[in-house]
């Protein structure tokens, strides 16, 4: 007798509901993040997804949820940036009593799995990926993304997809072209009735936006990477890519030519899946804290403080310093930044989201000049050590020479944390390539534009 399907409840991500449901009760927690468009509730309608549910909780206990704006989540939310996805995971987890999980991230889900695991690894104990990517889009330094004409075409083709059944039965086919008849049916409707076109069209230009290169190197779990060795070349690519860039990661391609994980034959998956938790479960090395993470690190300090100083005297700067650092420290507390060292009328800071940390950099920036100060920013990101609770390396030096370069009232900051902002509705003016001082070769920096 088959397993009945699972009550589907809700997580508050600030005040967005997102949906998710908790299917079996296995020692170790497995949250499914998923690719595109999903639906809790009308997987367990698709034959082939609902049996590949049931075999992984044989083993896991497994967490499925649908990304705000598709399915059972909140649809009219906008276009959510990854820190916000990010938040909605963590949210997902609290619900559900996991205090830490392994991803399986599939498809468009496996650059929000990367960031997660990146960012968070005390929440993380595992990574795995199916026909994922660290990147969607062409660049010169990564070729075999998809061109503006390409994406452009795949936007028009999904959009044609939701009006025109015979469309949608094409693009069906060509994601589970191994799947029984049922199967294709019901993943049909289920597309149809989890997302708008005008949340497709939505979720398309974030999803040409998304860049978590630089976090790849920077995942220290477990990772395994699936891939079908008969897919797009760019879907290859785009998983050999991780893999190649996560230090000892396993790559594995599979025969087929199904980009949907639950198509053609499943059973290899979910072996293989088995055996890696299992064994990356019993090594629990990741019981230890981790000694590195990504982390955004923000610098601050004040433009003329020397002069200011000279000007108030000893007394009158150190009254105007504190007003400063009280209002510094309330809008660190307000973006979740953690305060990392003060020095003199300069502060060092770092935070869990880029989105967050350029818009707390902002609010300090506005307010100082009420004091009758003025400001200069730097924000970068990369993998940091952490020591005794701070965060070192290469990381926060670039941090420190991206502020240096900022001008009076700048915000400014690296292309790594503009490639992890999109979908944030932050704007940017490009202020070209600069030499940081003691940090090899030259750095694209950006300055945030006034809104």
């Amino acid at each position: 007798m088959q397993s009945p399907v699972p009550e589907t409840r809700y997580a508050m991500s600030g005040d967005v509901s997102i949906a998710y449901q908790v299917i079996g009760e296995g020692p170790l927690d497995l949250i499914h993040v998923p690719g595109w468009v999903s639906n809790v509730e009308l997987a367990w309608q698709i034959p082939i997804q609902a049996e590949f549910y049931r075999r992984l909780a044989s083993f896991t206990r497994l967490i499925t949820f649908d990304k705000r704006g598709t399915g059972l989540s909140d649809r009219d939310v906008g276009v959510p940036d990854m820190e916000t996805r990010m938040d909605d995971v963590r949210a997902v987890m609290d619900a559900a009593g996991s205090a830490r999980a392994a991803l399986f991230g599939t498809s468009e889900g496996a650059p929000l799995s990367i960031l997660f695991a990146a960012t968070y690894p005390e929440r993380a104990w595992a990574l795995a990926l199916f026909n994922g990517f660290a990147r969607l889009a062409w660049a010169a330094d990564y070729p075999f993304g998809l061109s503006e004409e390409e994406l452009a075409r795949e936007l028009d083709n999904e959009l044609a997809a939701w009006t025109d059944p015979r469309r949608m039965a094409e693009m069906v086919e060509s994601v589970i072209p191994a799947a029984d008849e049922s199967s294709k049916r019901a993943l049909a409707a289920a597309w149809r009735q989890s997302a708008s076109p005008g949340a497709l069209r939505a979720l398309h230009h974030m999803n040409v936006a998304i860049d978590v290169r630089e976090a790849v190197p920077s995942i220290n779990v477990p990772t395994l990477v699936f891939a079908r060795a008969e897919n797009e070349e760019f879907a290859l690519s785009g998983a050999r890519f991780v893999a190649d860039h996560v230090s000892g990661a396993r790559y594995l391609e599979l025969p087929g030519t199904d980009h949907g994980y639950a198509a053609g034959d499943p059973t290899p998956i979910i072996e293989e899946l088995r055996d890696f938790l299992t064994d990356a479960w019993n090594a629990r090395g990741w019981e230890e804290e981790p000694d590195r993470d990504l982390a955004i690190v923000l610098f601050i300090d004040i433009v003329g403080s020397t002069a200011r100083a000279a000007e108030l005297g000893d007394r009158g700067w150190r009254e105007l310093l504190t007003e400063h650092h009280q209002l510094t420290r309330r809008q660190l507390s307000r973006f979740r930044g953690k305060e990392i060292d003060t020095a003199g009328d300069g502060f060092f800071a770092s935070f869990d989201g880029p989105a967050r940390a350029i818009r707390c950099a902002r609010a300090i920036s506005e307010q100082v000049r009420e004091l009758g100060l003025e400001v200069r920013a730097g924000l970068h990101t990369g993998e940091c050590e952490l020591l005794d609770g701070k965060v070192a390396g290469i990381a926060v030096s670039i941090g420190a020479r991206v502020a240096a370069q900022a001008q009076p009232g700048e915000v400014l900051v690296s292309q790594t944390v503009k490639d992890l902002v999109a979908g944030s509705g932050i704007e940017f003016d490009e202020r070209g390539a600069a030499e940081l001082k003691g940090v090899p070769g030259e750095w694209r920096l950006y300055a945030v534009a006034d809104s």
